[in-house]
């Protein structure tokens, strides 16, 4: 069965929207062939031609935008700073309407979601979208059960994503749903994809929100996600960043906006939720994130997440 998928391009779209996905489908046909079998998916970037530029000032041929009662398997809005001249264009939006009445899922990357709640698509719907417009957001759409969070959301047939390369995770997910978890993993390896982050992983990355300023603390903390087996005490994270514990403290705090020792939990609970979703045991993650116990790493899932270890492993196995 081979699926038919148009991701809409527009005049300064977000380059790696539109790339990310279409190589993951690219890559499932690669390696589908390679066993002999049909390529699982047609993929083509459609949008009003013949090309489309994108913010990176990379041009993009398109094909034209075809009748929206053409059968269809997927269509996905890409997003970009071009989105809100794109919700402004009548025509766009209704054929974008019209289109995903014709196809099995409708699906966002980004700021794509912009487009899919101007056409009414998402009243009702959880749906994401990049963190940084979530406030936006929320204010145009209300009716639109929006989360902050997440890297993509599934509600019923309709997909959204969270910022730019969540696109690939929400990818990933449609060939895992079409052609099976191997395949998924196969394509992701394929790409060097660090990680096939499930859509309730968060799209905010603890390591990133503690970095700014003159990213004085930014070697102590890769050195931190390193030795989290180890038991760090504010000691000697003060001794590593070669200050006093009262220095420490205060310029930390100045610098990140949180205590150390919140940075460091923070770290080992984003950690342990990483190998619990790859299926790692609960004693096993705790030992290497450095809870010293199950039992701590449960008071610590319990408080922050509301699900012990266990249950939360159970959402994504």
């Amino acid at each position: 069965m081979t699926r038919h998928i148009e991701i809409l391009g527009f005049p300064d779209c977000q380059l790696l929207d539109i790339a990310g996905p279409l190589q993951v489908f690219s890559t499932a046909n690669d390696l589908a062939g390679a066993d002999g079998a049909e390529a699982p998916y047609v993929a083509v970037v459609v949008g009003r031609g013949p090309d489309v530029r994108t913010s990176a000032g990379l041009s993009l041929a398109v094909a034209a935008m075809g009748p929206p009662d053409r059968p269809l398997d997927t269509v996905i809005a890409a997003g970009g700073v071009g989105v809100t001249a794109a919700c402004e264009d009548a025509e766009l939006v209704r054929w974008l309407r019209d289109r995903t009445r014709s196809a099995r899922r409708t699906a966002s990357v980004c700021s794509g979601a912009f487009l899919l709640a101007t056409a009414g698509l998402l009243d009702g719907r959880r749906a994401v979208t990049h963190w940084q417009r979530c406030e936006e957001f929320a204010r145009r759409f209300p009716k639109v059960r929006l989360k902050v969070d997440p890297i993509f959301v599934r509600d019923g047939d309709v997909w959204t994503s969270a910022g730019v390369t969540a696109g690939i995770d929400l990818a990933l997910a449609m060939v895992e749903e079409d052609l099976g978890r191997d395949m998924a993993l196969s394509v992701a390896r394929q790409l060097v994809v660090f990680l096939k982050r499930p859509g309730g992983q968060s799209q905010f990355s603890t390591i990133l929100a503690l970095q700014g300023g003159e990213g004085r603390f930014d070697e102590l903390h890769a050195w931190m996600q390193q030795n989290l087996r180890r038991r760090l005490a504010i000691d000697d994270l003060a001794t590593r960043a070669g200050m006093s514990v009262r220095s420490f403290s205060r310029h930390y705090r100045s610098a990140t906006g949180r205590t150390p020792a919140n940075a460091l939990e923070d770290m080992r609970l984003e950690t342990a939720r990483r190998l619990l979703e790859q299926n790692g045991s609960v004693s096993r993650v705790a030992q290497l994130c450095g809870f010293g116990t199950e039992e701590t790493m449960r008071r610590v899932f319990r408080r922050r997440l509301g699900a012990s270890p266990q249950e939360y492993r159970e959402r994504f196995v």
